[in-house]
């Protein structure tokens, strides 16, 4: 046998069992949702509850990114933008974590304030950043959640703001450095903002690219991600 034949790239490796990984945490998920509607009412919201959703929603969210990140290093990620309602995006987004919102009791709204409804990205894409950026900052947020369109420019900024303590401060001053390695307090990995990062990479118009920022403040005082859009 040829050596070259002797075993598998191991990207590709990795990336088959994540695939297949995701494929059981569905499966697992939709098993859980069919055990909770059997559960008498008062069992339903219960503080184990919020965590296992917590968890579902961030492994399927760091499963999706991993495909993705693959993807993108073989040149098969692919890339459709189109013009979509900003209004049905965000609501869509929203809605799409409403159950985990419910159990952290944490209030979620959304603020568009740009000239034009409509937006010009890969929903899918632009998608699943915001769902991960939600998804972590729902794990640090105290009781309100803010998702807000505006213009900057000629570019669309999306910004996602929480009333929680916000980014810790090496993280801002390095936030160039999207992987940064674990960190032994927080267990990050900067994995999402490089994801992000890549995602906004490419929408690119008139020789200008999607970037990411992260910072404190805004109207809720917390942690603040915005995303740059051509």
């Amino acid at each position: 046998m040829n050596q070259d034949n002797q075993g598998l790239d191991f990207s590709t490796v990795i990336a088959s069992t994540v695939h297949d990984m995701k494929n059981s945490l569905a499966a697992l998920t939709q098993a859980h949702s069919q055990w909770l509607a059997r559960l008498p009412e008062a069992l339903r919201s219960g503080s184990e509850q919020g965590v296992m959703e917590h968890e579902f929603s961030h492994l399927n969210g760091m499963l999706v990114q991993l495909l993705g990140l693959y993807k993108l290093g073989v040149n098969q990620l692919p890339m459709c933008p189109d013009y979509h309602e900003l209004d049905d995006f965000l609501e869509a987004q929203l809605a799409a974590q409403q159950n985990l919102l419910q159990h952290r009791d944490i209030l979620a709204s959304c603020r568009i304030e740009t000239a034009s409804p409509l937006g010009f990205f890969d929903r899918e894409l632009v998608g699943s950043v915001v769902a991960n950026i939600i998804n972590n900052a729902i794990r640090y947020a105290g009781h309100t959640l803010l998702i807000s369109v505006s213009d900057e420019g000629d570019q669309l900024v999306l910004s996602i703001n929480d009333d929680g303590p916000g980014f810790p401060v090496r993280m801002l001053e390095r936030q160039q450095e999207y992987v940064q390695g674990i960190d032994g307090q927080s267990g990050s990995t900067g994995l999402g903002l490089y994801f992000a990062a890549r995602i906004a990479g490419l929408h690119e118009r008139n020789g200008v690219k999607g970037r990411i920022e992260i910072a404190n403040g805004g109207v809720l005082g917390g942690g603040l991600f915005r995303l740059y859009l051509p």
